[in-house]
């Protein structure tokens, strides 16, 4: 168990379990402790250092070391809890990872670390003991048992609603969940938070079913986070902060009904300062004209709290470079598709992730329509200055994405891939977003609609790619938020009967697992109308944004034929 306490604070300081040295076994702890620790600081120095709490007794600096926050993020458990936290993923007390990240402490925090110093729990019978005396660690909550009678499926999602609905949040010292003032809906399964971009989707069957509290409850804990971090978190977890996730704060803005000028400037301010956010050097893109578009990124050079353990056997296997592996595999989840051969160097491959290398069209697009919604209201405030800026960033956007990001060829959108200058090779449903924001130009329009029909729609909706990887945003996964992108997309651009065939498609997909299961998932196989497969966890049950999807279809198209 040394040797795995070892390698598990290696992990940490971005090297491979495979670096914890056989020797190490020989050595006594307090000397495996000790050099740990040393090299701990001389590979991540901090510029923000976090000293340990006055409270805690002086031999805690000598047996954890110091946090070492991700510039501009927030303490984690990860930073918190060290060797703690990395010896009990390493040891596999749980089968989610997510599992202890999400653990909330019964004792504060001093008296946690003491208790660590003072036991050195090494055996997993040690370690779970140790965890079971400091920590309360969450299980996935189950969703509510199908209904034999099945009821129409509006009825079913109705119900759903209540029990995916989480009161505030009072943040507890030590713990990973942020404060929220007021009620959210959560995704459903291990998903025990509120998510950024599922939210939208979420949201629009929210308001299909008349619940406007709830998306104006959602939309004051959304700007409420960008005004404590600068943007919108992945989801509401502390170690979710250092990323962001699809920008669509603007999309739930439209959702309100709200007529209030303090509250209308309020998240004014809030899209304005998301807006810089996403303009961080470090997520801007020099493209060969010298115009400017936007990339995912991530600050964090270290596994994903959420995924330490698969993160960790990744760069094991691979051999890559910790720190730019790990900040890939980051940028990917802030994308939304984790994981997906849009990010695969090799278009195959998860070994080859190079998400940083990569300008999506899909983020440009939401990042237009950001920009146009922003000069919008500022025009409605009568401020003149903000609402030129604003159209002029929204205009040099879509010339950008036009010039660039468009395959005449091929008639789709794509990525382009940075080192290569030119535009990633393969077909995915990202090609609908410029169509759904308004950007896409009609004849173009008119070619992506085509290409959609002819590659992308499958007999129960809409691929994500054609390719066929085992990762669960590739073929043949169809995920709701993309049906629903494509859906808005070829409504917006005058394609109203192929939106209503790839609506009903979906839904008749979904309502055939409804009435198999009586279940609502989180993704589906729309090639064979059956639960979708992939992923790093197993199929998730409930589910925010399928509800919301399907609601909201069902409100426009009533129920599949």
């Amino acid at each position: 168990m040394k040797a795995i306490w070892a390698a598990a604070l290696l992990a940490l300081v971005g090297g491979s379990v495979a670096d914890a040295a056989a020797p190490q076994r020989a050595a006594t702890h307090k000397t495996v402790k000790s050099k740990v620790a040393k090299k701990h600081r001389r590979a991540r120095r901090p510029r923000h250092h976090v000293a340990p709490p006055a409270e805690a007794a002086p031999e805690v600096a000598s047996c954890i070391p110091p946090a070492t926050p991700v510039a501009g993020a927030v303490p984690t458990p990860l930073d918190l809890y060290g060797p703690i936290f990395t010896s009990v993923q390493q040891a596999r007390l749980f089968p989610d990872s997510k599992s202890f990240a999400d653990a909330t402490p019964l004792r504060a925090h001093p008296a946690i670390v003491a208790d660590w110093c003072a036991t050195h729990p090494e055996t997993p019978d040690q370690l779970h003991a140790f965890v079971q005396r400091n920590f309360s660690v969450p299980m996935v909550a189950p969703a509510p048992a199908a209904n034999a009678a099945r009821p129409p499926v509006q009825d079913h999602i109705a119900a759903l609603w209540p029990h995916l609905t989480r009161p505030p949040v009072v943040a507890t010292p030590g713990g990973s969940a942020l404060a929220l003032p007021e009620p959210y809906v959560v995704p459903g399964g291990r998903f025990r938070e509120m998510y950024y971009w599922d939210s939208y989707f979420t949201m629009l069957g929210l308001k299909a079913d008349g619940r406007g509290d709830l998306v104006e409850s959602m939309l004051a804990d959304f700007v409420s986070l960008v005004e404590r971090y600068g943007h919108v978190p992945n989801g509401t977890r502390t170690y979710y902060v250092e990323r962001s996730q699809p920008p669509m704060l603007y999309l739930m803005i439209g959702l309100s009904d709200a007529n209030d000028p303090a509250l209308e400037a309020r998240r004014l301010a809030a899209l304005r300062r998301e807006h810089d956010f996403w303009m961080q050097p470090e997520r801007v893109v020099t493209m060969p004209d010298g115009s400017t578009l936007n990339r995912y990124y991530s600050h964090a050079d270290r596994p994903r709290e959420e995924s330490w353990r698969e993160d960790v056997a990744l760069q094991a296997r691979t051999k890559r470079d910790a720190g730019p592996l790990y900040r890939d595999l980051r940028a990917a989840a802030e994308s939304g598709w984790d994981f997906s051969s849009r990010w695969f160097a090799d278009g195959k491959t998860l070994a080859t992730i190079d998400t940083t290398n990569v300008v999506p069209v899909d983020l440009n697009s939401l990042l237009y329509g950001m920009e146009n919604a922003i000069a919008e209201q500022c025009r409605a405030a009568a401020d003149a200055a903000c609402a030129t800026r604003y159209d002029a960033l929204a205009a040099a956007r879509k010339k950008a994405v036009e010039t660039w990001l468009w395959d005449d060829k091929g008639g789709r959108y794509g990525d382009w891939d940075i080192a290569r200058k030119a535009l990633r090779r393969g077909l995915t449903a990202a090609t609908a977003y410029p169509l759904f924001t308004g950007l896409a130009a009609s004849d173009r329009a008119d070619l992506v609609a085509a290409t959609i029909a002819d590659s992308l729609v499958a007999p129960g909706g809409l691929r994500t790619t054609l390719a066929r990887t085992g990762e669960q945003w590739d073929t043949p996964n169809g995920w709701p938020p993309l049906q629903w992108i494509a859906i808005e997309g070829l409504n917006r651009t005058g394609h109203e009967a192929a939106a209503r065939e790839l609506a009903q498609r979906f839904l008749a997909t979904v309502l055939h697992e409804y009435r198999a299961s009586g279940r609502m998932l989180e993704k589906y196989d729309v090639e064979q109308a059956r639960p979708g497969g992939g992923g790093e966890y197993p199929l998730q049950d409930g589910f925010g944004w399928t509800n919301g999807v399907v609601r909201a279809l069902i409100a426009r198209y009533g129920k599949a034929q």
